[in-house]
């Protein structure tokens, strides 16, 4: 063991012995001893149901950088390539867990499912296509959400027919709050590409912008033709063959989650059109943070913000049911 580089060793403690891969059991010991030793989870040791979910979340997360096959089994080449063990050792150090932005951060696990909980109207952990069309206040049209829920990016894991459920929606927020990220973009790229040739074209785009175009004119917003956002595409991503896009064009250029921004989320097209202040301000106070980073923060603040409201006004927020009572 002591030849052993850091991965290797905690790859070799964790996996199981007739395994050559990690699954998402293997971590769940090393959350328990997380939760019960990290003196910045100290407030969650009264409650037990939010242990369970920050647990499953990091875990989610990890799966959802690290596994780029995607199948459940991460290898030991993986999590070398992955920056997981630097973060576990950054969290093993550093005693505000908030500061641990890699998969490890309490507030990131508070907007996730805040932002689950907000959209599961019944509260069966199980989302809806018509819960999902309401998420980032409408933003997203329905033929995409259509393609999530084919199952397209990825096969949901609530076996449920035509629900999602709390792993889906990790997935599915990380991948939408984060485009510039590998497996965002592996994802986006599978919803767009119908006939799933891994090439994107005019066609495919065209049918996804029809529905943003619609929208903009019921907004009686000036529309923009497709042909003129093809145009702009194209400058944006300088793709090999301008008559197509490929994964790797996409991945190449770190315009690209805003390409499938102005394909089906009207919020976000009209805030890179119009070149957000706030955005931008945001980016050059904290350059090393990810989209994710940035989305996480502000809505942790948000969400904050209304709590406080609602305790003021009520004496106690009422947002959750009692065997799911926020920790603060």
């Amino acid at each position: 063991m002591l030849t052993m580089d850091t991965a290797t060793q905690i790859f070799t403690i964790m996996k199981q012995p007739d395994r050559k891969y990690l699954t998402q059991d293997d971590f769940k010991p090393i959350l328990r001893e997380l939760l019960t030793t990290h003196p910045g989870l100290e407030f969650l040791q009264n409650t037990p149901e939010f242990q369970e979910r920050y647990a499953e979340t990091v875990i989610y997360r990890i799966f959802y950088y690290i596994n780029g096959a995607g199948n459940g089994h991460l290898t030991l080449r993986e999590l070398k390539r992955g920056n997981l063990v630097t973060a576990m050792l950054h969290a093993d150090e550093e005693e505000d867990i908030n500061k641990v932005l890699r998969y490890f951060s309490y507030e990131h696990f508070y907007v996730i499912y805040c932002k689950f909980w907000e959209l599961d109207t019944d509260h069966d952990f199980l989302i809806e296509k018509e819960n999902l069309i309401r998420y980032g206040s409408h933003a997203l049209t329905y033929r995409i959400v259509d393609r999530i829920f084919s199952q397209v990016p990825r096969k949901l894991t609530s076996l449920v027919d035509g629900k999602m459920g709390y792993e889906d929606f990790v997935y599915f927020i990380l991948a939408e709050e984060d485009k510039s990220s590998e497996p965002s973009l592996e994802y986006w790229f599978k919803c767009v590409d119908l006939d799933g040739n891994g090439i994107i074209t005019r066609n495919e785009m065209q049918f996804f912008y029809e529905e943003q175009l619609h929208r903009m004119e019921c907004m009686a917003q000036e529309p923009v033709l497709f042909e003129d956002i093809l145009c702009q595409i194209v400058d944006m991503i300088r793709p090999e063959d301008d008559s197509y896009f490929t994964l790797r064009d996409m991945k190449g250029n770190r315009l690209s989650g805003s390409v499938f921004n102005i394909l089906f989320n009207l919020n976000k097209f009209m805030a890179f059109e119009t070149r957000d202040p706030f955005m931008i301000r945001q980016e050059r106070e904290n350059p090393t943070w990810t989209e994710w980073d940035r989305f996480a923060h502000r809505e942790y603040i948000r969400l904050s913000m209304e709590e406080d409201v609602e305790d003021a006004s009520n004496g106690s927020a009422e947002v959750w049911d009692e065997t799911l009572e926020a920790p603060f």
